[in-house]
């Protein structure tokens, strides 16, 4: 116990400043992006000869402010740096410059610090000078979006985190440092390899040893655990076996606990709504509600998870059939595993599901999952084939994360591949993710697949995936999974049917299905 406490301190000192190192780099590479995007922003506006203030050149920094995120106004300055107009108005407040620098080694862009009058606080000015005697452009962005407010969990930050000009201008601030009496607090830098910023991290070596303590009480409980747990076995064993958690799940099942649930999938270019992934949750007598992760493992393993699948398509025939049928380009996707693909089973059961329902086959959409192996791809490919010849479209979800690479793609002729979260995460950030996206793409329209990312979470994410040619997405930053009744309105509100439509709803799709069986 003593070698193992000495170890998990060792542990614990190493995780808590490989943290801060890692945090600060993601926030030196957050804060590159948005300055790259407000560069960019500026760059276009001068090859366009945006210069004036005249009342097509204010129009044209309206429209570009609201396409890019992090600027929250554009501007026309002259040769001093003096504001002569913004897409605010043609006569902006007092812009008083506190610091001013070059912005890269090319030194034709500027980073300034300015103060605007009647405002508190400061605001980084992104200024690109004219072409000789001629106006230049400049970019204000919210010192507040280069620092965290929160830690990575969530949390109140317990560190103090401080971005700075390469001059040593304090840009931003947050948090602060625990204890003021530590003498030789852990001091974290990373410098920028492309702009004129850096970043510091200060921390505690109380913060930074805070999970020491916890781990060797960690050591010590599971001790102490392991002891109990080999004295109780003779009587945990009885008690384990009439509590069967297989029993549990097919009681689940007969009384329809698990429930359907609906996450959105959103064109990102339109706005409009291309459907919905289904995703379930087990809603016990109690209220309580399960996530699949702690129940889904147990039901593939035991067998359980045909039945499910089944019960599940079905309540969604019920549930949302009749609004998703009465609009064509809504498809829901259903997640199956590699025994779904064992044989043609699959095939049959789809058909007889959805006969009487008022969706068409070519609404639903089977998802298989990288994270489990296929072991016979050729006959996985048949039953896709056959899945497909009757309307249904086929995915493979969790793309870039499995046991397959590319062959899944290459093998099994899918009509659309979900990009995991695990890459549009890094999205904007790791190089190497934005490779690989754009790889999978250029594949993907080459062998004629929709692509659609998973996790997207913030409109960033959403500018780069746009940028990158993707048009479908789904993730926290549309809606999370919702509640059928929930999703159901959200259809009815925002893609409403006429009354014509309404009232002809009904033949055309029960034809539809006529031809499709």
């Amino acid at each position: 116990m003593a070698a193992l406490n000495l170890w998990l301190g060792d542990v614990a000192e190493r995780q808590g400043r490989s943290e801060l190192e890692q945090t600060a780099r993601r926030q030196l590479a957050i804060a590159e992006m948005r300055i790259g995007r407000a560069v960019k922003t500026l760059d276009e506006l001068a090859a366009r000869g945006v210069g004036s203030c005249t009342a097509a050149d204010l129009a044209a920094l309206r429209r570009a402010t609201f396409a890019a995120t992090p600027i929250k106004e554009l501007s026309i300055v002259g040769l001093d740096g003096r504001t002569l107009c913004s897409d605010v108005g043609n006569q902006p407040g007092l812009r008083e410059i506190i610091s001013s620098e070059p912005l890269d080694a090319t030194r034709s862009t500027l980073l300034e610090l300015v103060r605007l009058d009647g405002q508190p606080g400061r605001w980084l000015r992104i200024r690109r000078p004219g072409p000789g005697e001629a106006n230049g452009l400049a970019a204000l962005i919210p010192t507040d979006l280069f620092v965290p407010q929160v830690s990575t969990t969530g949390e109140p930050l317990k560190y103090k985190a401080q971005m700075l000009t390469a001059g040593g201008a304090l840009l931003a601030e947050t948090g602060s440092v625990a204890d003021a009496s530590d003498s030789k607090p852990v001091v974290v830098d990373q410098r920028s390899d492309r702009y004129a910023l850096n970043t510091v991290i200060t921390a505690t070596h109380a913060e930074i040893h805070s999970s020491r303590t916890d781990l060797r009480v960690v050591g010590g409980v599971a001790s102490g655990l392991l002891a109990v747990f080999i004295l109780a076995m003779p009587l945990l064993l009885p008690r384990r076996e009439r509590d069967n958690p297989i029993a549990e799940i097919e009681r689940a099942l007969q009384a329809g606990e698990f429930v359907p649930y609906y996450q959105p999938i959103v064109d990102i270019r339109s706005g409009r709504l291309r459907g919905a992934e289904v995703l379930v949750r087990w809603h016990k007598p109690d209220g309580t509600v399960v996530l699949p992760a702690s129940f889904i493992p147990l039901v593939e393993s035991s067998g359980l998870i045909i039945d499910m699948t089944n019960m599940l398509m079905s309540r969604v025939c019920r549930e949302a059939g009749p609004v998703v049928g009465r609009r064509p380009h809504l498809k829901l996707g259903f997640n199956l595993t590699a025994r779904h693909f064992a044989n043609e089973t699959i095939v049959e059961d789809v058909r007889q599901i959805f006969r009487n329902s008022p969706m068409r086959l070519s609404q639903v959409m089977l998802e298989v999952t990288e994270r489990q192996p296929i072991e016979n791809l050729t006959e996985t490919r048949r039953v896709i084939a056959a899945l497909q010849g009757i309307g249904v479209k086929v995915a493979i979800d969790d793309v870039g994360i499995g046991h397959s690479g590319l062959s899944y793609m290459l093998k099994l002729g899918v009509d659309v591949i979900k990009i995991d979260k695990m890459f549009i995460d890094s999205i904007g950030i790791d190089r190497n993710s934005n490779a690989i996206i754009e790889t999978l793409i250029d594949l993907a329209q080459n062998m004629r697949m929709d692509v659609v990312a998973e996790g997207v979470e913030s409109f960033e994410q959403v500018v780069h995936l746009r940028d990158l040619g993707i048009r479908a997405a789904q993730g926290y930053v549309f809606a999370p999974p919702l509640p059928g009744s929930a999703f159901l309105q959200l259809v009815e509100t925002i893609d409403p049917l006429k009354a014509d439509e309404l009232e002809g709803a009904d033949e055309p799709l029960a034809l539809s299905h006529a031809g499709a069986a």
